[in-house]
C-alpha cells in the first residue's frame, strides 16, 4: 500500500534514511510514495529516479534536489514565499 504525503513533510521522509546514499537506493526507498503537490501529485521515486545527481550525502542533499527538480507552480503561486500574507 502506497504512502501519500505533503510537500511539506519532505525533510521528515528525506531524514528515514541513512546517508551517504545513491539516486537508485533513494528511488526505490520512496516508489511507494505520492507527494501532494499545489497543483496534483507526483511520485516521489520517480522524481529522484530523474535526478543526474550522484548520490546524497544528506537528508538535506536529497531534499533540495527534489525541490529543484519540481516545476516552479508545484509549490504554489509563483515569486511568492510562505508567509507572505
Amino acid at each position: 500500500m502506497g504512502r501519500t504525503s505533503k510537500l511539506n513533510e519532505l525533510s521528515e521522509l528525506a531524514a528515514e534514511l541513512h546517508y551517504p546514499l545513491d539516486p537508485d537506493t533513494a528511488s526505490e526507498a520512496f516508489d511507494d510514495v505520492t507527494l501532494q503537490l499545489a497543483d496534483g501529485t507526483v511520485n516521489l521515486g520517480a522524481i529522484i529516479a530523474d535526478s543526474n545527481a550522484d548520490g546524497f550525502e544528506t537528508a538535506e542533499d536529497l531534499e533540495t534536489e527534489v525541490r529543484n527538480m519540481l516545476p516552479r507552480h508545484a509549490v504554489g503561486e509563483p515569486y511568492q514565499s510562505e508567509g507572505e500574507g
